[in-house]
């Protein structure tokens, strides 16, 4: 899978753990920096990664910053992305089998390494589930409709 993946300063240590992590597993990934723990805006990398994912350049992406909340309100401001802060396995899953999201979104002063490697994996892997969240996110996609011209 071709993956773009960012972080802030927060997020530094976690993203660069989860980069090599999955170019082990055999994916292609995009670092969209940040590349030291200096320092950044957090929207500015969760834009570039966004706009990279919306233009269907990558089939995923993954942005880590301290908490996870920063990157999802951001990445969330381009049309077309769902990006979801998961906390837990269950929640990595349920980001794609009931969301669809495009984009993972994690607290890198939240996550251990291996749950974060377990979050990913059950994003990356499941599938989304269609049926009753089809007909929800087609009800988001009517308010980006009305909100985003």
């Amino acid at each position: 899978m071709n993956i773009a993946l960012g972080s802030d300063h927060g997020g530094f240590a976690l993203k660069e753990h989860l980069k090599e992590y999955l170019q082990k597993q055999g994916h292609n990934v995009f670092d969209f920096g940040c590349y030291t723990e200096d320092s950044v805006d957090y929207p500015d990398i969760a834009f570039l990664v966004a706009e990279a994912v919306k233009d269907k350049k990558y089939e995923k992406g993954i942005l880590v910053d301290g908490t996870g909340g920063g990157m999802t309100l951001a990445a969330n401001k381009v049309k077309g992305i769902r990006a979801v802060c998961a906390y837990n396995e269950l929640t990595g899953k349920f980001a794609s089998e009931h969301d669809d999201a495009n984009i993972l979104c994690l607290g890198g002063k939240m996550l251990g390494e291996l749950l974060a490697e377990k979050i990913v994996e059950a994003f990356l892997n499941t599938p989304f589930g269609g049926g009753r969240h089809a007909r929800r996110l087609d009800k988001i996609a009517e308010i980006e409709k009305k909100y985003f011209r």
